[in-house]
């Protein structure tokens, strides 16, 4: 729930209206999507002209955590969340030149526990390389906002316990020690949760945390996004941008 604050004139105590939602997208592998079973990939180009339709309609892509310190501030609705999920290698190949050709940051969720390894949660395949440590650093340098995604990408409302503490929890001290930075952002795997697993990551210190599709659970660690594809053109995109300003409720502890 958000915060009372007291008023400077009267001294009564008051709630802050919930803000309009931030639009995040959400993004996977950029790259090859002839083997796309899952649509989780776009091309190189494809992403060149999302975020060219951006630009051009006065919006800039930014990182989550620049996306929610800007709308504290009662600013940013010209900013648009950019999240890719997974940490694949292709990203430092060919979305890092793309954001920053584009003037764009980014954030990026990865998995501390399978660095350097493949997406082996994936069943239909087709396997793709994850980042090493260094990756993670290399992207991280590049002025990417680097959050968690689990340690393994588990369903956390199916995780005992102990496996709950260790994909929230763990997974935040690991990438704080690989990338010497605070990690301020969780992403849940599969996109579900419930208020066991929200409570395990406000618990854990992040500061917000994405989901896809909350339900109703709301406010800066239920977060909202909207899935981005291949086939995303303009005229989609545009489709998207306002149906999500109207489907979405206004998000708890955001002005």
């Amino acid at each position: 729930m958000a915060a009372s604050v007291d008023t400077p004139t009267t001294g009564r105590r008051v709630t802050p209206r919930p803000g309009p939602v931030p639009w995040v997208a959400m993004y996977h592998s950029v790259g090859d999507c002839s083997d796309d079973p899952y649509r989780i990939t776009v091309t190189p180009d494809r992403l060149e002209r999302q975020l060219h339709w951006l630009r051009g309609r006065g919006l800039r892509g930014v990182s989550v955590v620049e996306l929610l310190a800007a709308r504290a501030r009662g600013e940013g609705r010209d900013l648009v969340g950019l999240t890719f999920d997974d940490g694949y290698t292709d990203f430092v190949d060919n979305a890092v030149p793309l954001l920053r050709r584009w003037g764009c940051g980014a954030t990026l969720f990865v998995l501390p526990g399978r660095l350097g390894g493949e997406n082996a949660w994936d069943p239909l395949g087709p396997r793709k390389p994850l980042l090493t440590a260094d990756g993670i650093r290399q992207a991280a340098e590049a002025g990417v906002e680097i959050g968690s995604h689990g340690l393994t990408h588990v369903d956390l409302t199916r995780a005992d316990d102990t496996a709950l503490r260790a994909e929230v929890t763990e997974s935040r001290a690991l990438l704080a020690e690989l990338t010497g930075t605070r990690i301020e952002g969780f992403c849940y795997p599969y996109g579900t949760l419930d208020q066991r697993a929200v409570d395990a990551v406000r618990e854990a210190g992040y500061t917000y945390a994405c989901a896809i599709d909350p339900g109703p659970l709301n406010g800066p660690h239920a977060l909202p996004r909207i899935h981005i594809g291949q086939n995303d053109t303009g005229v989609r995109l545009f489709l998207k941008y306002r149906l999500h300003r109207l489907r979405r409720r206004p998000v708890e502890g955001l002005r």
